[in-house]
């Protein structure tokens, strides 16, 4: 299945690509590392450099890119953009994770 991302995330991945003047074809990478409360964190960019050993899923006009290793963790996430009175940014729905710390930023498996 990939990774997917909601229409509310696309929308804002649009606006950060365009103040950021990024380049036609900047894709959304989503990836993770060591560290964390919980084990591993995830991880955000913009690269306009695709491996072919990248996992690619597309939404709309919007390619999601994710590293062979960070898709063992990653496959079937969701990826939404949340704005409330606590806070604004992207928030991931892992159903890989069997623990999640309180922020949401970290997850262990």
């Amino acid at each position: 299945m990939g990774v997917s991302i909601t229409e509310r995330a696309v929308k804002e991945v649009k606006r950060i690509i365009e103040d950021q003047n990024l380049p036609d074809g900047t894709a959304l990478r989503v990836g993770v590392k060591g560290g964390g409360c919980s084990g591993f964190s995830y991880t955000l960019g913009f690269d306009d450099s695709i491996s072919e050993i990248d996992q690619v899923t597309e939404v709309g006009d919007i390619k999601i890119v994710c590293d062979p290793k960070s898709f063992l963790y990653l496959n079937n996430t969701e990826v939404d953009f949340e704005e409330s009175l606590m806070g604004r940014g992207f928030k991931f729905q892992n159903p890989n994770a069997s623990k999640s710390c309180g922020c949401g930023e970290s997850f262990s498996v």
